[in-house]
């Protein structure tokens, strides 16, 4: 029997951890999320950039602590504190990123270890840690915020009369998120938690004019994304309508990798 649709994509009363819940797309899903019914947890390496995100979290009341998702002791803390106050977690997103890489191939070892190590242990730490807190429960989302760079190569044409491109490390990280995924979309299988990927395309962020033509140019629908534009996929992925899902990478980019 099909279930009424509105409970089908319903998180309301789920308990929701946003790791990178202050970044662009992170900040859309939590207050979608809690504009839903959701229990929103944001953590953030630092909670002192805009005042403006601030405000939002606590008109939705969504709690904003400081984690360092790479950080084993302190997601181990993070993820007991949130129990306790909760009970339990029911939806893990990873929308993390930390770019330290700025001069492109021309960038030192140390920042493309330093990348690799902090990020890849950003996602892969809280998914460990959360994701057997759910397989005790028998229960849970995992979704992981990748990208189209890390399903296909980022064409170089497209920042042809630009000051910058996309930094080797990212594709790197991108490709890696899906691959663990996938992996741990098997391996929590059994236990009834649900491991996939968002691929967003790329998102309007005041780029410069020529860079944006490039891109649009390249988009089936003529556009880039915005961050709202991501938050559907996120929530079909949190929600009970995907309870059958388990492992896909679903691109949100207007067709980018359909051509």
């Amino acid at each position: 029997m099909i279930q009424d649709s509105n409970y089908l994509f319903s998180v309301n009363n789920k308990v929701a951890l946003v790791i990178g819940g202050r970044g662009k797309i992170g900040f859309e899903i939590s207050c979608s999320l809690a504009k839903l019914g959701a229990r929103v947890i944001v953590a953030s390496r630092s909670v002192t950039k805009e005042q403006s995100i601030s405000k939002s979290f606590k008109k939705s009341k969504i709690d904003d602590i400081v984690m360092d998702a790479s950080n084993e002791e302190d997601v181990l803390k993070n993820v007991k504190l949130i129990e306790e106050k909760y009970g339990k977690i029911d939806i893990l997103i990873n929308s993390s990123s930390w770019r330290p890489m700025t001069k492109f191939m021309e960038d030192s070892i140390e920042n493309w270890e330093e990348s690799i190590k902090k990020n890849s242990s950003a996602f892969f730490i809280p998914s460990r840690i959360v994701g057997k807190k759910m397989a005790k429960i028998n229960s849970g989302s995992i979704i992981n915020i990748s990208s189209i760079y890390g399903i296909n190569a980022p064409p170089m044409s497209i920042y042809e009369n630009c000051d910058f491109i996309t930094e080797p490390d990212y594709p790197f990280l991108k490709a890696g998120c899906i691959g663990l995924s996938k992996y741990l979309s098997s391996y929590f299988a059994k236990n009834n938690v649900r491991v996939n990927v968002v691929a967003p395309g790329g998102v309007s962020n005041n780029q410069p004019i020529e860079f944006s033509n490039n891109y649009n140019n390249r988009v089936p629908m003529g556009r880039m994304a915005n961050a709202e534009d991501i938050v559907g996929a996120v929530i079909f992925l949190a929600s009970d309508a995907s309870k059958y899902i388990t492992g896909v990478v679903l691109p949100v980019d207007g067709g980018w990798t359909a051509v």
